[in-house]
């Protein structure tokens, strides 16, 4: 904590009586530090009409530089000290990674009561704003796209895991942190709950953050959080853009069921069709949807020790096919996850905060903004 202090303080530093833009050229940082003035006027001073998401921390809102450039600013909404925590979390993390498959910094502003975090503008808004949002109806997202979406995010979280230095569990993967650029490619975005595994570290105990749906059981119940974790969450995603189906609903009489829960029925059955988005009118590959749905259970799987790596996922899901002898295995994977996934605790969320369980890339006012929506 006292580490993170001194580096919300540096922060601080940077931005203070800062005249201009500062380019990152020369300096052992790889971002800019931005000027207030410049950002309110890029804003249109942080007008409702520009902002385009909202969540437990801030909102997000569109601008454009005065060289023309399109930007996204998130803006906190108060100075708690939790707040001030996941900014710094977020700048510090964002600044230490470098992937096509990752919403990179470009520079942030830190002053008096203002933490403004200035990323690139995606055009084409979240997934969950195809999938569930004022987008879903323009099926914009053929089978195609959905698989280079998965394999994309499979690669940024990959690249967290396995290369980053320290490795990185991002904590919060689902469908509102995955946004999608001008050519429908992903990069995962939100930091702000990311946590950093020391060297020869395979897991770490802590506060439970995240957003009901996506939570492994082991890190819903006890706290306890690694890579798996992310693998479990990644495979609850996979669902969602395979059947546009949200990660958890209520059914009459307030009864919650996940989408594992919806899936393995179907899966049982070997009904492998019913699992798929209605809109795609069945215009996709029945093998390789068998295959990804398999991939997905393998992620969900109950016992974090029975889930595949990232590096192994995408692997697969670019191969579109399991490993060899995985066919066998299928029943074994799908008993386990209906074991794991019986008599859930209604009351289950009364574990998390509000805020916590709400995103700061939700879609909002996007038909002003869109830029290259293209029906395929």
């Amino acid at each position: 904590m006292g580490k993170m202090k001194k580096f919300c303080e540096c922060l601080f530093c940077f931005s203070e009586n800062q005249p201009n833009i500062v380019s990152n050229k020369n300096r052992d940082y790889p971002w800019d530090i931005y000027n207030l003035k410049d950002l309110v006027h890029a804003t249109n001073n942080f007008h409702n009409d520009n902002k385009i998401g909202e969540g437990g921390f801030g909102s997000v809102y569109w601008g454009r530089t005065r060289k023309g450039f399109e930007i996204a600013v998130k803006r906190l909404k108060a100075m708690t000290a939790k707040a001030e925590m996941e900014f710094a979390v977020e700048v510090e993390v964002l600044g230490r990674v470098r992937h096509k498959n990752l919403l990179g910094l470009r520079g942030f502003y830190a002053g008096g009561d203002e933490r403004l975090i200035v990323y690139d503008y995606m055009p084409n808004h979240s997934l969950i704003t195809h999938l569930h949002g004022k987008l879903a109806a323009d099926c914009l997202l053929d089978w195609s796209r959905r698989i280079n979406i998965a394999i994309g995010a499979a690669e940024g979280i990959a690249y967290l895991h396995h290369e980053a230095n320290p490795h990185i569990i991002h904590r919060d993967i689902k469908a509102s942190n995955v946004l999608l650029d001008s050519e429908f490619q992903p990069k995962v975005a939100d930091f702000g709950f990311a946590k950093l595994l020391p060297e020869g570290v395979t897991h770490l105990t802590t506060r439970v953050k995240g957003t009901l749906g996506y939570l492994a059981p082991e890190y819903a119940m006890w706290g306890k959080v690694s890579e798996s974790c992310d693998v479990y969450s990644f495979g609850i995603l996979l669902l969602e853009i395979i059947s546009a189906r949200k990660p958890l609903e209520k059914l009459p009489g307030g009864v919650k069921r996940d989408i594992v829960q919806w899936a393995i029925p179907y899966v049982q059955k070997g009904a492998f069709d019913h699992i798929a988005d209605p809109r795609l009118k069945g215009s996709f590959d029945r093998e390789q949807l068998k295959e990804v749905i398999m991939i997905a259970m393998k992620c969900t799987d109950s016992n974090p020790e029975n889930r595949p790596s990232m590096l192994e996922l995408v692997d697969w899901l670019k191969g579109t096919g399991l490993p060899a002898g995985s066919r066998k295995k299928e029943i074994g994977i799908v008993k386990s996850a209906v074991d794991g996934y019986d008599d859930e605790d209604e009351d289950e969320d009364e574990a998390y905060d509000d805020e916590d369980d709400e995103t700061d890339f939700e879609e909002l006012g996007t038909e002003k903004f869109s830029t290259r929506t293209e029906r395929i």
